[in-house]
């Protein structure tokens, strides 16, 4: 159902964009606050525990997303979604990066996580065909089935993940793996130059997108051609990043400054939208591959989580500004 949530939201529940981008913004603030308690559970009681929690909670979620009735079950089902990201935020990055020091394959680990991503955006191209084939077909209700049944999925696999064992180099003692230490040990100025140019880029990219699905003339068939064409985009900068050099911040400002480039070309050349859309999410695809090992690399193990979803809160937070302004500017231009 990914990108056809909002065909179910505006066309079916027949819900204005301005409504449906405040309370998906409301869901932004809600994983923006949750970021940095559950980043301290994911250290502190485990990664694959927290992945496990948030795997369960977003299945409830996606049950409110086909159930809930109105605003409130927009809402809740908002919240609930915000919870489950939140959740697994973080714990997904640490865990994968301390396997990969604990299998001694530190070196390889931006290489496995952009391919890892660009796998997850190549099959999710296929989730969303396959999504509009079945809406289209059977209806919405089977749809949200199906994504209920992927989600429970992804359950079952986070419970067959293995914890592995602390950095002892980067512990003061066998304790700190289990305790870890206050959020000052997160370098606060290095994760921001690392992680805002990525955030503000996503939220360029996540606009347009928004924009292009909530056009007013879309259908599930074509609209999941689509969402797809973006999410294969961004499948390939995941997979461009699998060959890119360590990331440094000069590397972040520069991906910001190619998309602050195609935006203005969206602006100016209208007819342009669609191709800029696309590259958007490429580069977008690009930045958040490299800036996940960045951010890994520059934190103590015992705050690996907590790093990775102070980045993530601060995707949510520009997120937050940029997502309502788009909903608004399209509900004018649809009257």
């Amino acid at each position: 159902m990914h990108g056809l949530y909002l065909l179910w939201w505006v066309q079916e529940k027949q819900m204005s964009p301005a409504v449906v981008a405040a309370t998906l913004a409301a869901g932004d603030l809600a994983i923006m606050l949750l970021e940095v308690p559950t980043g301290w559970f994911a250290d502190r009681f485990g990664h694959r525990r927290s992945l496990i929690l948030g795997s369960f909670v977003q299945v409830l979620g996606m049950l409110c997303c086909w159930l809930g009735q109105g605003i409130p079950g927009l809402i809740a089902a908002s919240a609930l979604v915000a919870l489950g990201d939140a959740f697994r935020s973080g714990a997904d990055h640490a865990l994968l990066y301390r396997t990969c020091v604990a299998l001694g394959r530190e070196v390889d680990f931006q290489r496995i996580q952009a391919r890892t991503e660009a796998v997850r955006l190549t099959a999710m191209v296929g989730l969303v065909l396959a999504g509009g084939a079945i809406v289209t077909t059977w209806g919405f209700p089977a749809g949200w089935i199906a994504e209920t049944v992927l989600c429970a999925a992804g359950l079952a696999m986070a419970c067959a993940m293995s914890e592995p064992p602390a950095q002892d180099s980067d512990l003061q003692t066998a304790d700190a793996a289990v305790s870890p230490g206050p959020a000052a040990d997160v370098p606060i100025r290095s994760l921001i130059a690392l992680t805002l140019p990525v955030s503000l880029l996503g939220s360029a990219a996540s606009a347009a997108s928004f924009l292009a699905q909530t056009s007013g003339h879309g259908e599930p068939g074509r609209m999941s051609v689509l969402i797809a064409v973006v999410t294969l985009a961004e499948a390939a900068g995941a997979a461009l990043a699998m060959r890119a050099a360590a990331a440094d911040v000069t590397t972040m400002r520069t991906l910001f400054g190619l998309g602050a480039i195609c935006a203005c070309v969206a602006v100016m050349m209208p007819g342009a939208f669609m191709p800029v859309v696309v590259v958007l999410a490429l580069l977008d695809g690009i930045a958040h591959s490299v800036r996940a090992p960045a951010v890994q690399r520059a934190v103590p193990d015992q705050v690996r989580a907590r790093a990775a979803s102070l980045a993530s809160a601060c995707d949510q937070a520009i997120h937050f500004m940029t997502l309502p302004i788009a909903g608004f500017w399209q509900t004018r231009r649809r009257r």
